[in-house]
Formats: C-alpha cells, structure tokens, sequence
C-alpha cells in the first residue's frame, strides 16, 4: 500500500488590527472638548523616537494645517534627543501654542519633546523621567553576552567621585582613578559620553528657549533634568515636574479618561502577531510606531520572516517588508497606503 502524502496546510500570517474608526472617534472627541486639534504620538514596545518620525509628522500636519493652539498626546519610552527638537521646531510651525497632554510614561527623548510645549498636563499616573546621556559606543565594555554596554557620563561621574573620597579618608585605593578606569573603560567612550552630555543640555534649552525666555532657569532645568536624579528612569512626577519649574498642571479628569481609551486602541494595535510555520521558521508583524491627527493616521509597522540558523544558534530575517503605513479620509472614502520615508 502506497504512502498517500497529505496536502501542505497553507497558515495564514497574522495581521495587528489597525482601528482607525475608534481612535478616530477619540481624538474628535478630545478635540472637541480641548477646544482645538489633538495630534497623537505612540511608541510601542519596541518603537522609539526615531528620525523617520519626523516624516511621518509633517504628513499629519500637511493635512491638519495650522491653528493657534495644538495638542500633543505623547506616550513613549523615548530615543533620539536630536530627533525631539526636529519634532518640536515642526510643531511650531503649525501653531503658536503648543499644549503636551501625558497620560502615562513620557521617558527620555519624549520629556523633551515635552518640555518644548508652553503646558504640560499630567494625569494621575503620568510621569517623565531625567534625560542625562547614557551612549553605546563601539569601544564600550562587553557584558556576559558579549553584547556593547551603554555607558552614562553620571555613572562615570559618580565612580570618579567616590574614588576621590576614598582618598581623602585614607583607604587603600589607586591613586589615579582615571588610569584604572581606563582598563574596563576606553578613554575615547569616556570622551564621546562627555561630548553626548553637553549635546543633551543644549538640546534642553534649545526646547525650553520656545516658551522661556530667562535664560537662567531654562539652565536650571535644563540642569536638573540631566543631572539632578539618580536614574535615568527616575519618573517626575506632577509636583516635582513643578518644583524643577516646568509649566506643569493637573490633567483634567475627563480628557485623561479619553486619552486613556485612546492608549488602549493604540496598545491593540501594537500587540506583537507572530505567526509560526515550523520550528526554524517565523512571521511577525509589530506596529511600532504611531502619529494620528483627525482625518490621518500614519504608523510604522514591523513586517518580517525569520529563521532559524542552527548552527550559528541565531534567529535571522528575511523578506524584510517594514515600513510606514498610512490610512486617510478622503472626500467620506478611506484610503490606506504606503508612506515612503527614505
């Protein structure tokens, strides 16, 4: 008796959902009781403020045009510093107001962004955090991994300092702390991490300057938020946030309610949907990154096939089809296609 062999089973690649009417339906919610346009601006897990963002931003505000006031939902875990001041210095010119609404974590590159709005409205689990410089360079140490670790001038600081204070009360420590140092630390990451310092404090009050003209506490803050905490992810909270100097005020209780619905969408859409054929060999698809303003949604998704490479015990891809998506209302009609960002 022959051996019959069954027919190959095609698997359908799982797809993020993308809900364009209900986060639709928020943000013209949200604008209506702000009194002006909300643009939204989300991260997911593995998204960041990234240098395409910017492109993905001027096609949201070609269509939202210009107004008086805009207002700014950000949700991020951060990225690019230089990538912040690109976004504000774009905002700006499309409204002489520029109001940051964060609900929920505003970490790093995206407390920048916040800074340069004229208000910052906190809900009651917002925070942003410190944006002190911490740089993976090519020459910094190796962990177990054997992965490059990133390396932050505060820590370096922090090291030197208590070395010094060691000395002073007598112990037995090297008597060079930067000749020891240099054994686990490369002179020239120590040099790029101190040059990524001083480019986070200008940065700072490059952003703060929009809406701050004494130059003074615009230091002060840009000071604080670089070196006054003793973590990057340390979260400053409302009253802190005030106390630094920053015009931040309490969330009104019914637009945080909206945003966090609006998050909720986002969070959906930003589910991670792996598809698995076999044992070596995958899909996924990630939307990473969104910007949405009323009538346009851009967003960045991630749409690869990965396999398996035993004998090098790593996973690869191929078929790379990532990239920014967009969905439009035109004329009543929906329109979806690709956003080429080179």
């Amino acid at each position: 008796m022959k051996n019959e062999q069954l027919p190959a089973v095609e698997v359908k690649v799982k797809q993020p959902p993308v809900l364009f009417s209900k986060t639709q339906g928020l943000i013209g919610q949200l604008s209506q009781r702000l009194g002006g346009p909300v643009v939204a601006y989300w991260n997911g897990a593995r998204g960041s403020v990234c240098h395409s963002d910017v492109v993905a931003l001027y096609h949201v505000l070609s269509r939202l045009g210009e107004h008086e006031t805009i207002y700014l939902f950000l949700k991020s875990d951060g990225g690019s510093g230089q990538v912040s001041l690109r976004l504000v210095n774009l905002l700006r010119q499309h409204c002489r107001c520029l109001v940051a609404l964060v609900p929920l974590e505003c970490a790093s590159a995206a407390t920048m962004v916040a800074i340069g709005a004229d208000r910052i409205l906190m809900g009651p689990t917002a925070y942003l955090t410190a944006v002190d410089t911490s740089l993976n360079h090519a020459l910094s140490p190796l962990d177990r991994d054997n992965d490059r670790v990133s390396v932050s001038l505060n820590e370096l600081q922090r090291v030197i300092r208590l070395w010094r204070e060691q000395q002073a009360q007598g112990e037995a420590v090297p008597e060079n702390a930067y000749k020891a140092l240099f054994q686990y630390v490369h002179p020239l990451v120590i040099g790029a991490v101190d040059r990524a310092e001083s480019l986070s404090l200008m940065l700072c009050r490059e952003l703060l300057a929009y809406h701050i003209a004494d130059a003074a506490k615009a230091e002060s803050i840009a000071g604080a938020l670089n070196g006054k905490y003793p973590s990057h992810g340390y979260p400053i909270l409302l009253d802190e946030a005030v106390k630094i100097g920053l015009q931040a005020e309490r969330m009104p209780a019914d637009v945080n309610a909206l945003l966090v619905k609006l998050n909720a969408c986002y969070s959906e859409m930003g589910q991670k949907a792996t598809t698995d054929f076999d044992e070596v060999r995958a899909h996924s698809n990630e939307i990473a990154n969104i910007w949405e303003a009323q009538g346009a949604q851009v967003y960045y998704q991630q749409d690869k096939d990965w396999f398996y490479r035993s004998e090098e015990r790593r996973w690869i891809t191929l078929n790379d089809n990532s990239g920014w998506r967009r969905i439009e209302r035109v004329g009543g009609r929906i329109q979806r296609g690709l956003l080429h960002v080179a």
